[in-house]
């Protein structure tokens, strides 16, 4: 509220761990507060039968927005067989899909997600980080496939990439995030205002994009 934050979507710590338990608590917080906060479904690649159950409770938890994928948390390539169930389950349905990106990564690298881009096209890709340490790699995959974006938790706190981002691939493709309670969001929305971009690419950063692209997968809103 001090932000002037109008809406967030967390996914729990605990559920990477134990996604039964944690995506139970996040969707419970969550549904306090309908149209302000929503819950993103954590799936754990290696507890398949477990992470089917947690996709058919999708529809009966109203304050899910997407899901949440940890490659290199779970050790597990994004790529591979064992995160086939739960991508066929989002590009099935044109799910938001928030994972974990990380440059030189052996399970989540920018060549990962055009893989994944390019397999399911009806999903949409975030880049958790924006592929940390490989930027430029992540930009190059967000300009080749039109349902991959930049997010920006940790990369806005490097000098100068929100610019490179808006010039490379454009504002539209360039939703904020802030990994709490890792980092402060004060910090990460005055990143992008202080960034020497325009106006309207600092409002389609902030708000529009993020509006745009929950655009009927909220319910409640």
């Amino acid at each position: 509220d001090r932000c002037g934050v109008e809406l967030m979507i967390s996914s729990g710590h605990t559920a990477l761990a134990d996604m039964v338990r944690g995506n139970a608590e996040m969707a419970e917080i969550t549904a306090r507060y309908p149209g302000r906060w929503y819950a993103y479904l954590t799936y754990h690649p290696h507890f398949p039968e477990q992470g089917r159950r947690e996709l058919e409770l999708y529809d009966t938890r109203t304050s899910y927005a997407g899901l949440k994928l940890h490659p290199t948390f779970h050790q597990t390539p994004i790529t591979s067989d064992a995160y086939r169930p739960v991508l066929e389950f989002a590009d099935a349905r044109g799910l938001l899909l928030l994972t974990h990106t990380w440059g030189g990564s052996a399970f989540d690298s920018p060549a990962h997600i055009a893989e994944v881009a390019e397999r399911y096209p009806r999903i949409v890709l975030l880049c958790g980080h924006s592929g940390h340490g490989q930027f430029v790699e992540c930009m190059d995959v967000a300009r080749r496939f039109p349902n991959v974006y930049l997010e920006l938790t940790a990369a806005y706190a490097v000098r100068g990439l929100i610019e490179d981002m808006v010039a490379r691939v454009g504002a539209h493709k360039v939703v904020l995030g802030y990994d709490l309670p890792w980092f402060d969001p004060h910090y990460a929305i005055g990143c992008v205002v202080m960034a020497h971009i325009s106006e309207e690419a600092r409002r389609m950063i902030l708000r529009e994009n993020a509006s745009r692209l929950l655009q009927g997968r909220l319910r409640g809103r």
